[in-house]
């Protein structure tokens, strides 16, 4: 870990289960859509990166297709 992916990488490297990344690059026209980030957790549960993401320290994405909705999931940028 430590290297910068695009999202499309990082689904592809870890595919199936949630991440928790730093240093995330947005599409300029799109605030919720992962350009490319560098993953810092690939072994944490999903409520331990939720809690981490409301804290600001990642942000916390399931690497599963777009299509598919992960419901108790939360987004918040500040």
């Amino acid at each position: 870990m430590g290297e910068r992916l695009t999202w499309a990488e990082i689904q592809k490297k870890y595919p199936d289960q949630w991440v928790g990344l730093v240093d995330v690059e947005w599409y300029p026209d799109n605030t919720a859509t992962v350009k490319s980030a560098i993953v810092k957790y690939t072994d944490k549960p999903k409520d331990e990166l939720t809690m981490m993401m409301l804290c600001g320290e990642v942000e916390a994405r399931y690497t599963t297709p777009d299509n598919l909705f992960q419901l108790g999931m939360v987004e918040v940028h500040g």
